[in-house]
C-alpha cells in the first residue's frame, strides 16, 4: 500500500476543509484545485462532512480527498464508505489503532507526545501528524525528535500559518504542514473563493 506521504507527492501543504453544507465543501474544494492541490482533508467536525468526501469524490474525481478527526471505528466505517483515500486521526488511543490495523488505505495518526510516538512505533506506523502542533512544542519539539526516533517524519497542523510554516518544512522530518489559514472561514462565509486559491499558491512557495 502507498504511503500518505507518497499519495501527496511534490504537495507540502495539506489544506484543511471544514465546511456546514456540501456546496461550500465543493467550492472550497475547487478553489484548492485551481491553485494545483491534488490532496485534501475534510474534518469530520460538521453534520455534512461525510456527505462533502462522497461529493468531492464524485464530482472532483482527480482529487485525492481523505477524512480527519477520525476517532473511533464507526466514524472510520463511515470515512472509508464514503471513498476516502486516506485517513488521519487527531490523537491515538490502543483501541483506535488495533480499529486501524486493518485499514485498505494510508492512516496518519494524531500524536502530541513522545509516548505517543513510541506507541504508533510500536504499531508501525512511521508517519506521524503533530496535533496541535503550535501548543504541543512545535517546530523545536520535531527538531529534537529528529534524533531520538530516526525514520519518523511528520505532517504537523494545528496553528500553522503563513508566517510558521517555513519554520516547519525546513525540518527534515517535516514532509509536509497541515493547516486551515488557507481557507478562513470570513472567506468561506462570504464566498470569497477566490482568496482560497491565492492562499494555496501562496503557501505552495517554497
Amino acid at each position: 500500500m502507498k504511503s500518505f506521504s507518497t499519495l501527496m507527492g511534490k504537495q507540502t501543504l495539506l489544506p484543511i476543509i471544514q465546511a456546514n453544507t456540501v456546496e461550500q465543501g465543493l467550492e472550497i474544494a475547487k478553489a484548492m484545485s485551481a491553485a494545483g492541490i491534488n490532496l485534501v482533508e475534510v474534518v469530520l467536525r460538521t453534520d455534512a462532512s461525510i456527505d462533502i468526501i462522497r461529493a468531492l469524490k464524485k464530482q472532483l474525481p482527480q482529487l485525492k480527498v481523505g477524512a480527519g478527526t477520525v476517532l473511533n471505528a464507526d466514524i472510520l466505517k463511515k470515512a472509508l464508505d464514503a471513498g476516502s483515500d486516506f485517513i488521519i486521526t487527531p490523537a491515538i488511543s490502543e483501541q483506535l489503532l488495533t480499529d486501524l490495523a486493518n485499514c485498505p488505505v494510508p492512516v496518519v495518526p494524531g500524536i502530541s507526545n513522545t509516548a505517543d510516538i513510541l506507541l504508533v512505533k510500536e504499531f508501525g506506523y512511521t508517519e506521524l501528524k503533530l496535533f496541535p502542533a503550535s501548543l504541543s512544542g512545535g517546530a523545536p519539539f520535531l527538531k529534537a525528535m529528529a534524533a531520538v526516533f530516526q525514520g519518523i517524519t511528520f505532517c504537523p497542523t494545528g496553528g500553522i500559518s503563513e508566517s510558521n510554516q517555513h519554520d516547519f518544512l525546513a525540518l527534515d522530518n517535516v514532509f509536509a504542514v497541515g493547516g486551515t489559514w488557507i481557507a478562513k472561514p470570513e472567506w468561506v462565509a462570504s464566498g470569497q473563493w477566490s482568496e482560497i486559491t491565492s492562499a494555496c499558491r501562496a503557501a505552495q512557495v517554497n
